[in-house]
């Protein structure tokens, strides 16, 4: 979750403009239920009257309510209004809170001036002499005693009425004050079917602008929430790909291609949608539920409790699916990646799958994953399914409680209609505002897991880094001179050396080659050159200077590295023969297809150099793959080649033909070959011979054949002995030669002049 927020917070301007527009739209949701309570309230039950300090009144009533007013009260309610005419009084005040306060004190006397001029008693009142004092300290039962002529019981009234007064509830009366302002506005001549028309329409209209307001904040919280959630993922997956770049063979090696891939797609994805969740309902509920227990407090209905009821049900029902569901959630990624896995084994692995009849023990293989994946998969969606239909029983069981609760309320004269659907509305907003955060925390632990794995590859400091001062641009120009010094290689975890004690020197104008059985590490050492391993003792230097002493990139700049599988990316053939950069002209292009003996296929093509490569170069050859594998590396015009065994898929024709054109085109560059034929390395100016990590023979072909055992194996079982240009009788000179150099050099260091160390 803190993850999450992490990266939300990268676009904090974003979060605020989106947290200020759920308080408008909070706001808004908020106020409609309080409009509808007003329309049946006031609009419906009232006529329209929302205020009991009338727009206007005669002045004999004016005069009769301030009779049953204390002095501070008359003074504020004569400041209200003014004198218009002889006849009536006008209110000024317009204030809400001013109206509120004149209302809290005016229903009593209001009901006793309706009483009172039901009966005629209120005329004889005023005219009794009775003084303020005597009539408020007696309370309503005195308010008639004035009025009374012997042996009457009150006009109608009765002793019984106005006791009542004091013991109605603040609902019944101010509905019974209402009856005195309706029928004062009936005494001035209102058309109260317009008036209360024109509240309905009043109202009416400030609900649809509210709601129009809110439906915008709405719309603008979608847009923002979902271009942020967008910016999150896109920084995310621009993040892990440039850490998975900058990661060595080590780093590869800990994560597998699947993993990474279902890393930078499904798992950022989760965090997407997750953060489209969070920014529009996990923000919203808190403001709308706080909101919603203010509103309910605010209404006076006293039914509290119920709020309280419906928030225990809904935790314990999260509490049920949090301890079922959570660590189903926390599988599935890891069933994700192993489906990922499997998947991307089999594509891969098709033509051998094929090749051994062995497509139905894959099938199975990938139907346990995906059986397993499904199984975790329909658990969480029972769970959620299973929670929906469970919010929904206790929301509608809290609504048929308020009911009969407030119904009772309304009987007891305690509560009004509008009041108790309100009530209901803002009750429901506030479970909805739990179920709304019910609803992410189930999405949560699986984003949560997600972002865990993401941070796991971002946390990951890369093996090989580049030093904090680095020496590109001390001295000359690069002239290309590799040398490795006592070198040793052991790839991590592993309880051996894979390269030990490797001492040479590759020069400008000249090839060097590396021959040797399977696993020897004759791959090992161009990819130290290449910094994807570092050098566990010993150093290799470029033109004297420590290649990790150089940056990746200026070290790489110089290296000009053919692999041993060919790789090419999609697009056309010349985008990939210009893959190191712009600086590749149409003309070095084309001289680096001329020497790669590629143009023989590519002048065949209708499209040339703009003929499509597709995804993997599935369209081309092995041998035209590699082919245009190495014209990449010559158009880049290095000051090192590195050929990892790159001429094994060509014919002994085009290989010969490419070689010699290559000597040709690159006298100034230091040539290192890999290779497994003889034919490839017959002319290199330098031949090392490994064997079990290790330099068990050095010089040139014809030194070697007399003096290493090793490599004359290798080279007898590729060529003949006439290949070879080996008789019966030199043969036998060799073999002696061979013993001598190996009695004279047993355990010696390796030297120069072709010595053969075994």
């Amino acid at each position: 979750m803190g993850k999450i927020f992490k990266y939300l917070w990268e676009s904090k301007g974003m979060m605020i403009g989106i947290l200020l527009l759920l308080v408008v739209q909070a706001y808004c949701d908020l106020s409609l239920p309080q409009y509808t309570s007003d329309i049946v309230d006031i609009g419906i039950q009232q006529e329209g009257i929302a205020n009991l300090a009338m727009e206007e009144m005669r002045a004999e009533t004016f005069e009769a309510v301030c009779l049953f007013l204390d002095q501070e009260q008359e003074t504020k309610l004569r400041n209200a209004y003014e004198k218009e005419g002889e006849d009536r009084y006008r209110r000024v005040v317009k204030e809400k809170e001013a109206l509120e306060e004149l209302d809290g004190f005016l229903a009593m006397p209001l009901v006793a001036v309706g009483e009172l001029s039901k009966t005629g008693s209120l005329e004889r009142l005023m005219q009794s002499g009775i003084s303020k004092e005597q009539l408020l300290a007696g309370g309503p039962e005195a308010w008639l005693q004035p009025a009374k002529e012997p042996g009457q019981s009150g006009d109608g009234m009765g002793q019984d009425s106005l006791p009542e007064m004091g013991e109605m509830s603040e609902s019944i009366l101010r509905q019974r004050a209402v009856l005195t302002v309706k029928a004062e506005y009936e005494a001035l001549g209102w058309d109260l079917g317009s008036y209360q028309m024109s509240y309905l329409l009043r109202t009416g209209g400030k609900m649809l602008g509210i709601t129009l307001v809110m439906m915008t904040a709405a719309i603008f919280v979608g847009f923002l929430a979902s271009l942020t959630s967008a910016k999150v993922g896109r920084n995310l997956r621009s993040r892990i790909f440039r850490k998975v770049i900058s990661f060595s063979h080590g780093e590869m090696d800990q994560f597998s291609t699947a993993s990474l891939i279902t890393r930078s797609t499904n798992d950022v994805q989760q965090i997407q949608m997750v953060c489209v969740m969070l920014l529009r309902m996990v923000l919203y509920a808190p403001i709308i539920g706080i909101g919603g227990v203010a509103k309910v407090l605010h209404t006076k209905t006293g039914m509290g409790w119920v709020i309280g009821l419906a928030v225990g049900l809904i935790l314990m029902l999260v509490a049920v699916l949090i301890g079922f569901a959570m660590p189903k959630f926390k599988q599935m990624q890891v069933l994700v990646d192993r489906l990922n896995l499997v998947s991307r084994e089999i594509l891969t692995g098709i033509p051998v799958i094929r090749a051994f009849s062995r497509e139905a023990h894959e099938e199975k293989r990938f139907a346990k994953a995906n059986r397993d994946l499904m199984s975790t998969q329909l658990f969480t969606g029972r769970a959620m399914t299973f929670m929906m239909p469970a919010m929904m029983l206790i929301m509608n069981g809290i609504t048929v409680l308020i009911v009969w609760v407030g119904a009772h309320g309304i009987d007891l004269g305690n509560l009004q209609v509008g009041d108790m659907m309100a009530f209901i509305t803002y009750t429901m907003q506030i479970v909805m505002a739990f179920l709304m955060i019910t609803m992410i925390s189930i999405m949560l632990p699986r984003a949560g897991v997600a972002a865990k794995r993401i941070e796991e590859v971002l946390e990951v400091e890369p093996a090989i880094s580049d030093a904090a001062k680095t020496r590109d641009e001390e001295g000359e120009p690069f002239r290309g001179v590799v040398s490795f010094e006592e070198v040793s290689f052991r790839y991590p975890g592993a309880k051996e050396d894979a390269v030990s004690e490797i001492s040479f020197t590759a020069e400008p104008g000249k090839t060097t080659a590396i021959i040797g059985s399977t696993g020897c590490g004759k791959s090992t050492l161009l990819h130290l050159i290449l910094r994807f391993y570092d050098v566990t003792n010993g150093r290799i230097t470029m033109d004297g200077i420590d290649i990790r002493e150089l940056s990746q990139k200026k070290l790489r700049s110089l290296l000009g590295f053919v692999p041993q599988k060919g790789v090419l990316f999609s697009g056309d053939i010349a985008s990939n023969i210009k893959f190191s950069g712009d600086q590749v002209t149409d003309a070095q292009m084309e001289e680096a297809a001329e020497i790669a003996q590629a143009m023989e296929f590519i002048g065949q093509k209708p499209e040339k150099f703009e003929s499509a490569i597709s995804q993997g170069g599935t369209n081309v050859s092995g041998g035209q793959k590699q082919r245009l594998s190495i014209a990449r590396a010559i158009a880049k015009k290095p000051k090192v080649f590195l050929f990892d065994d790159s001429f094994s898929a060509l014919d002994y024709k085009t290989d010969a033909s490419l070689r010699k054109a290559l000597k040709e085109k690159t006298a100034d560059a230091a040539v290192m070959i890999v290779a497994q034929r003889i034919s490839t390395i017959l002319h290199a100016d330098q031949i090392l011979v490994l064997e079990e990590g290790r330099i068990v023979g050095r010089g040139t072909h014809e030194e070697l054949l007399k003096n290493c055992e090793t490599y004359r194996e290798i080279a007898k079982s590729q060529l003949s002995e006439g290949e070879l240009g080996m008789t019966d009788k030199n043969k036998g000179k060799e073999e002696g030669a061979s013993a001598e150099a190996q009695s004279h050099t047993e355990g010696a260091e390796v030297q120069e002049g072709g010595i053969c160390y075994e």
